[in-house]
């Protein structure tokens, strides 16, 4: 038996997770999905009156669960969605000029809820 066991390696590759919201679409980094362990499907949730969101792990099956993570052939992690009627929501909770700025928000890892909180009332604003 090692001083070690029970020891998993640190993976500094991971990164911080965040989302950011440009007038295209939401697109969460790489960090999200690996911290998330690369789920196929989520449920995308709003809280407006504390101005934050959460993405929750789901099987296919589980109302309102959409498509997350798919692998991409060019191996690149990233999600990216850009529906209107998503954008129009959030838009419309924060009051976001989408045409002058991008917005990111850093992501907190709930681990008993398999889910990830951004809030985006702390969001950074990022001029074009």
């Amino acid at each position: 038996m090692s001083m070690l066991d029970g020891f998993k390696a640190f993976d500094f590759n991971e990164g911080s997770p965040y989302l950011s919201v440009t007038k295209n679409g939401i697109t969460f980094n790489k960090s999200v999905i690996l911290k998330l362990n690369k789920p196929e499907f989520v449920v995308f949730l709003i809280n407006k009156e504390t101005r934050q969101v959460a993405i929750q792990v789901c099987e296919k099956e589980t109302p309102n669960a959409t498509k997350f993570f798919k692998e991409k052939k060019s191996g690149v992690l990233s999600v990216r969605w850009n529906g209107k009627d998503l954008l129009n929501t959030v838009n419309e909770m924060m009051s976001w000029d989408l045409d002058k700025s991008t917005y990111r928000a850093d992501g907190v890892m709930l681990i008993e809820d398999n889910a990830m909180l951004f809030d985006l009332s702390k969001a950074n604003e990022i001029p074009y």
